[in-house]
């Protein structure tokens, strides 16, 4: 069964989209459809903008959203997938590229989300960290018996799990995950805690304006970071949806359900490769374009 995969913030790259912009008229027309319903010009700081531009959450989000939807348009008859998956922000890409929501609908609730989690950043400081090689127990462990706020926000691949929370939290779990016998503890370079209790306010908003937008049943299974399952009801998908900005992204489970499922083939979809290189890690048997 083919699978299409699309990546989540820290796969922007300055000039991403350019090609698709100037070689296909369909990928112009949405891009410009896009310039119009943001009110800004994103395709000007995706193409030429500065590493700084593409790093401001409100702008990385709306623009690897837009890179993946616009490439998967692009493939005309070969985008025919009978399983589709997103990591964090990527979920968004998925569920348009599935046809459970519109272009239109699917960009600006992704706006909405970045402003949103941008605000709430600004509100409770945070960060988030890199553990490599060690079990997912007991970096549930560790973060549990932390009195901060810390917990596992992204089940990437056997042996790296990444934790979110406050600057005292993340400090306190890396320090005590290395003397665990972790192999790193790699701050990561992000604007605050995100799939964290400290994205709530951000969580209550997105939530008022998914609950407002109109959701189809998907051509095919979506398997959501909150469930890890192949979801196809439109209310199911919303509330994993509104969900998932203070819940882990269960990656790592999620490629498992759909290679349980009878998955033997992913694409990623959208700007780097870094899905492709976690699903090698999860199963090194399937196919991966």
């Amino acid at each position: 069964m083919r699978v299409f995969v699309f990546p989540g913030q820290g796969a922007q790259f300055v000039g991403m989209g350019a090609n698709l912009y100037n070689h296909s008229p369909l990928a112009k027309d949405l891009f410009e459809k896009a310039n119009a319903i943001l009110g800004f010009r994103i395709t000007d700081l995706m193409f030429e903008g500065t590493d700084e531009d593409l790093r401001q959450t409100k702008v990385t989000q709306p623009a690897i959203f837009l890179h993946s939807v616009i490439l998967a348009q692009t493939l005309g008859s070969d985008f025919r997938p009978e399983m589709v998956a997103g990591h964090s922000l990527g979920e968004f890409s998925a569920l348009v590229a599935a046809q459970a929501l519109s272009f239109e609908d699917g960009l600006k609730l992704v706006y909405k989300r970045a402003l949103a989690m941008q605000k709430a950043c600004e509100q409770n400081q945070g960060t988030m960290a890199a553990i490599l090689a060690l079990p997912d127990e007991t970096i549930e462990t560790v973060c549990k018996n932390i009195n901060d706020v810390v917990v596992p926000a992204n089940y990437n691949c056997p042996g790296q799990v990444v934790i979110s929370g406050t600057l005292t939290g993340v400090d306190t779990a890396c320090a005590q995950l290395l003397a665990a016998g972790a192999k790193r503890a790699l701050k990561l370079n992000v604007g605050g805690a995100f799939h964290s209790p400290l994205m709530e306010p951000a969580r209550a908003e997105l939530a008022e304006a998914i609950h407002a937008t109109q959701f189809q049943q998907p051509v095919c299974p979506v398997y959501q970071n909150v469930s890890t399952q192949g979801e196809t009801d439109p209310e199911v998908i919303k509330i994993n949806l509104i969900a998932q900005l203070t819940a882990p992204v269960k990656w790592t489970q999620s490629v498992q359900n759909m290679i349980a499922g009878g998955a033997t083939d992913f694409t990623e979809v959208g700007p780097g490769n870094v899905l492709q290189g976690l699903i090698k890690k999860i199963n090194a048997e399937v196919t991966l374009h």
